[in-house]
């Protein structure tokens, strides 16, 4: 069994194992139960399809199943909208396919001009693997200044997992961490030949203690909206309610905004570190771009920025 159907076969039998009878409208038959959630046999009856056919599927050798057929599976699994597009993204095409190698991903001049121009709260801009391709002064304030650390390291799920930083920083550190897994879980099933995504799960499997146990959860996760809270060490709490827009003309890049409530005390505490991050006095606008594009900055010039 090649790799997408190792995935494939761990995601179903996960998903299944979740899944009481109970749930699904089943009613006890009197077998003992030596794995906890659904059967085989339950999810074939449930999805309208054979035993064999579904034993086949979680194996890896039925491939190109019909939409009504993966409908009918997402239905029978009980499974979200994350779930239902990582099945289908497992379940498109043969595990032999290869796709062609993406190139570097561009931050347009006009995403970079709207993060400057988003000046009151902190955003940025995320590429494929959660790459930071480019962000504004708060949001380098309120996560991690990624313009100072090389390239390679700019990357949200690497700050999360490994950045001691982070984990006295970030609220809730565990949830964020953890969905920020299930993100990477969620690309990985339909960027399986992405060469710089399969290195960066394996130096997360071999740093972080708490990687392992999330991927192999095989939790999927779309990043949407939510709320979020950092311990600055110079202005304290912060609490946002942050959004995700994909971004028009490019489905792999995602602009993150965080919001905050006008007059809280958290929109006071921006204005603070607003002033903080300010250029120095005496440095006008273009003086301070031409900084940017020397990279004194951040890498996100107004010739837009480079990721492969």
């Amino acid at each position: 069994m090649d790799d997408r159907g190792r995935e494939l076969a761990d995601f179903l039998r996960t998903r299944r194992s979740r899944v009481t009878p109970d749930q699904a409208g089943l009613p006890e038959d009197g077998r003992v139960r030596r794995v906890p959630g659904l059967r085989r046999d339950e999810v074939a009856r449930l999805a309208g399809v054979s035993t064999e056919y579904y034993t086949r599927l979680e194996q890896g050798r039925a491939q190109n199943p019909s939409p009504e057929v993966v409908e009918a599976l997402a239905g029978a699994l009980r499974l979200d909208p994350s779930e239902r597009e990582h099945l289908t993204d497992l379940l498109a095409r043969p595990a032999s396919a290869r796709r062609a190698p993406a190139g570097p991903q561009r931050v347009r001049p006009g995403l970079y001009l709207m993060l400057q121009t988003l000046d009151h709260v902190p955003a940025f801009i995320l590429g494929r693997r959660t790459d930071v391709l480019a962000s504004n002064r708060l949001a380098r304030e309120v996560l991690t200044d990624f313009d100072a650390l090389p390239a390679p390291h700019r990357n949200l799920a690497r700050y999360y997992l490994l950045d001691p930083e982070a984990r006295a920083r970030v609220g809730d550190w565990e949830r964020i961490a953890a969905e920020t897994v299930a993100i990477l879980r969620l690309e990985a099933g339909r960027s399986t030949h992405d060469r710089r995504l399969a290195d960066l799960i394996g130096e997360l499997t071999v740093k972080s203690p708490e990687f392992t146990r999330w991927w192999n959860d095989h939790r999927v996760l779309r990043r949407t909206h939510g709320a979020k809270h950092y311990q600055h060490p110079s202005v304290g709490e912060l609490h946002f309610s942050y959004e995700s827009f994909q971004v028009p003309g490019d489905a792999e890049q995602t602009l993150c905004v965080y919001n905050v409530e006008p007059g809280s005390a958290t929109a006071r505490a921006l204005r603070t570190l607003s002033a903080l991050a300010a250029p120095a006095p005496g440095v006008t606008v273009e003086e301070d771009r031409e900084a940017t594009d020397a990279g004194l900055t951040t890498p996100a010039g107004i010739e837009g920025v480079r990721a492969s």
